[in-house]
Formats: C-alpha cells, sequence, structure tokens
C-alpha cells in the first residue's frame, strides 16, 4: 500500500493534537486565510472539483448540497456530530483530537456559503469532545478569527456548540434541525422540508457531518484536484473508518478510498492486524449495524461508495464490524435489533411496533423458547417493514430508520439460517 496523505488525522501522532498551540505549529489557521483571500464561489469550486461525498452516512456530494442551498435573506450551517451508531467512533476521534480543524473547517464552509451563523450539534455523552471543541471555538473567538470581520476580511460568523441529548434519530438531519429548535427529535417529511430548502427555523439550511468539513482546510490549501487525484471515480480521496469487532487492532483508520480493500484494512499489519479467536471471517457489517452484511468472499471488494452499493450494502457511516466463525449471528441480530427498537423515535408504526416485535421474537429464539416457525415469522415481518428486502430499501416510513432494521435480519438468516435452525432445536444459544 503507497503512502497517502493525512488529511484529517495529520496530528494524531501529538499528545497535545486539541490544544490551539500545536494547532497553530501545524498549519492551523492557512486553510482559513486562503480562503478568505478568495471569494465564496471560489471556494466552492474547490470543493466541486474535490468530488467529496458527505461522510456522515448517505454519501451526497459536498458541493452540490451547497449549490441547493435556497436565496435567501437567512440561513444557516448545521454541523451533524450526533454521532450514535453502534461501534462508530471516527466523529468522536476528530472532536477530541482535532477539534480546531473542525472548527475551521466550519468558517470556511460557512464563508463559502456566505452564512452568518452555525451550529455544531455533539452528541452529548461526547464529553471531553464537547469541552475541547467550545475551547477550540472560544480560541478561535480570542485570536479574531470567529465574530465580527474575521482575520479583517469583512466576514463575520457566530458559532454556537450544542450538546444533543443522547437520541439516536436526531443523527438523522430533519431530527437533529428539530432537537436544536427544542423540540422532539423526530424525522420531518421530505418534501417539503429539504433542509437546503426549509430547514432550521424554516430557513435554508445546509446540514454537513464532521468528518465532511474537517476536509475543507487541506482541501482549500492543496486544492480540489489534489483531493480529487486521490482515490478513484466517485469516491475521491481518503476517508476515516472505525474499524471493531474480531480484529486485534481495533481502532479509526484514514485510508485512501478504492485503493484499500477489506482485506487490507483488516488484515494489514499496520491497520486492523488480522483477526482474533479462530482468525477466520465469519462476516462483516461495512457501513454500521444498518448496513447489510458482507461474508468472506467479499473481503477484497474496494473500499468505495459505488463498489460496496453495488455489491448490495453501503459504507454508510464508516462502520466496519468484524465477525469471526465464534460468533453468534442469532445473538448479533438481536442486539443490532435491540438497539433500533430502543431507539426508534415512535413517529411510524412499521418502526415502532415492527422493531419491537422482531427484537421479542429474536429474544425468545436466543433464550430457548423460539419456535421453528419463527424463523419465516422473522422474514414475513421484516418484508412489511421493507417490502422487498432489497437494498436500498424501500421507504415505508417517514426517515430511514424503519426500513434499516432488517438489514442484520436478513442477512443472518440468509446465510445463517442453519444457526437459526440450531437454537430453536437445541433450547437457545449453543455458543460461549
Amino acid at each position: 500500500m503507497s503512502a497517502v496523505p493525512k488529511i484529517v488525522t495529520s496530528r494524531r501522532e501529538y499528545a497535545d493534537s486539541y490544544t490551539l498551540e500545536r494547532y497553530k505549529t501545524t498549519g492551523g489557521f492557512d486553510g482559513l486565510k486562503k480562503a478568505l483571500s478568495m471569494t465564496p464561489e471560489a471556494v466552492c469550486a474547490e470543493v466541486d472539483a474535490a468530488s467529496l461525498l458527505g461522510r456522515g452516512g448517505a454519501g451526497f456530494p459536498a458541493g452540490r448540497k451547497w449549490s441547493m442551498l435556497r436565496k435567501s435573506d437567512v440561513s444557516y450551517l448545521v454541523i451533524n456530530g450526533d454521532e450514535s451508531e453502534p461501534a462508530t467512533f471516527k466523529d468522536h476521534l476528530l472532536v477530541e483530537h482535532d477539534p480546531h480543524q473542525l472548527v475551521e473547517g466550519v468558517i470556511i464552509a460557512a464563508f463559502a456559503l456566505q452564512v452568518t451563523q452555525a451550529f455544531i450539534f455533539l452528541r452529548g455523552e461526547f464529553a471531553l469532545g464537547l469541552e475541547r471543541v467550545q475551547s477550540a471555538v472560544n480560541g478561535f473567538y480570542a485570536e479574531g478569527a470567529l465574530g465580527s470581520n474575521i482575520l479583517g476580511s469583512g466576514f463575520s460568523l457566530d458559532i454556537v456548540v450544542h450538546p444533543g441529548a443522547g437520541a439516536y434519530i436526531c443523527g438523522e438531519e430533519t431530527s437533529l434541525l428539530e432537537s436544536l429548535e427544542g423540540k422532539r427529535g423526530f424525522p420531518r417529511i421530505k418534501p417539503p422540508f429539504f433542509p437546503a430548502a426549509i430547514g432550521l427555523y424554516g430557513e435554508p439550511t445546509v446540514v454537513n457531518n464532521v468528518e465532511t468539513v474537517s476536509n475543507l482546510p487541506w482541501i482549500v490549501l492543496n486544492g480540489g484536484s489534489a483531493f480529487a487525484a486521490l482515490g478513484e471515480g466517485r469516491s475521491t480521496g481518503t476517508r476515516l473508518f472505525a474499524l471493531s469487532g474480531k480484529v486485534r487492532n481495533p481502532g479509526v483508520f484514514e485510508i485512501e478510498m478504492v485503493k484499500t480493500t477489506f482485506r487490507d484494512l483488516i488484515f494489514n499489519p499496520s491497520l486492523g492486524g488480522g483477526v482474533t479467536g479462530s482468525g477466520e471471517v465469519k462476516a462483516i457489517i461495512p457501513g454500521g449495524v444498518s448496513a447489510p452484511w458482507f461474508y468472506p468472499e467479499q473481503l477484497d471488494l474496494p473500499l468505495g461508495q459505488d463498489e460496496v452499493a453495488d455489491a448490495g450494502s453501503m459504507l454508510g457511516s464508516g462502520s466496519i464490524v468484524v465477525m469471526d466463525t465464534s460468533t453468534c449471528m442469532v445473538k448479533a441480530a438481536w442486539r443490532i435489533t435491540r438497539f433500533f427498537s430502543r431507539e426508534s423515535c415512535g413517529q411510524c408504526t412499521p418502526c415502532r411496533e415492527g422493531s419491537g416485535w422482531l427484537e421479542r421474537i429474536l429474544y425468545r429464539l436466543e433464550n430457548g423458547q423460539g419456535r421453528m416457525e419463527d424463523i419465516d415469522l422473522l422474514l414475513d415481518l421484516c418484508d412489511n417493514i421493507a417490502p422487498g428486502l432489497t437494498w436500498p430499501p424501500q421507504q415505508t416510513t417517514i426517515c430511514v430508520l424503519g426500513p434499516s432494521i432488517p438489514s442484520s435480519i436478513h442477512s443472518a438468516i440468509s446465510r445463517f439460517r442453519d444457526e437459526f435452525v440450531a437454537h430453536v432445536t437445541n433450547g437457545g444459544c449453543t455458543h460461549g
């Protein structure tokens, strides 16, 4: 694997990477100063040239999202840091270890959009991250890089750091906006509530992910073409992946998109270091627990947006979970479904009721009370929540949480039905 630049983790080696002093001695503010010397249109053009895909899950091009912002006297920029998906922790790394890079990226994005009010919405449980991001914001104000007339440019911006209340659903952009407005985090119906048209407080709003805007200082400094030269096709640049599960070296790794495969990430000694336990991959979750699973035959698939989508799943939240041959697939599906059942906002019937029914059936299978007909009952319920059990799923709810629930169950039964049968015949789980 050839060396690639560390775009969002360049300061990771420093123990004091989160401090303003370290940031200033390692190129901090350089991207912002260059952006402020350009026109907003020129900054947008560089982001377009970079072909930067959103790093929050949907993978929508950031430049295109910016171009959709409805012209208005009032508009907002909101940064989604409500990273709540199980085994997803790459944004957590950025807010704790390089909060100034995040804030600089927010200012660059706001300048490009000519927005004068931005919000950074962070998961409330990120106590240390919240403290460090707020400290970074305070530092930017003290340096004259936030507030009125930023660095003498004539551009002004205020940033509010807002802690969420621990609701997974607020990772969905319209739920996040509801929460910011002081309401319960219910997803909004789209249309008409596309944030770029009707967003925060009813005004046009751009919602970007923490990692997405953290790329902006590097893109402005080095040019969009330099970013686009990394990766391949639509999947340009580098991306953070949170690797966990049955691996020797779990953690967050910045790798070049497409040029790296699942096998590289899991087995390279400088990355995942191989599989623990049996040493054999049984299945992998490629993009957060809402994604359909992959199996050993997909290990050589490139880590690219389209490549993974064409194979029937998604890179999603950048979380890759490895399961080895000792893993009970019934238990894995049950634990994922239990999470979704608990985190459903309750607004839509298929998600609210269906998730609970699925969780109860999986519970009794795992705990020795299952019936043989429960296996097909699970698939029937899944088909009602996401008709056809295809990917991407058909929408039966306002947001995608509901139709994503069947992914793990359908994956587990399709490949490991014998384990479900064994749970019935043996009176529960036989794994350790």
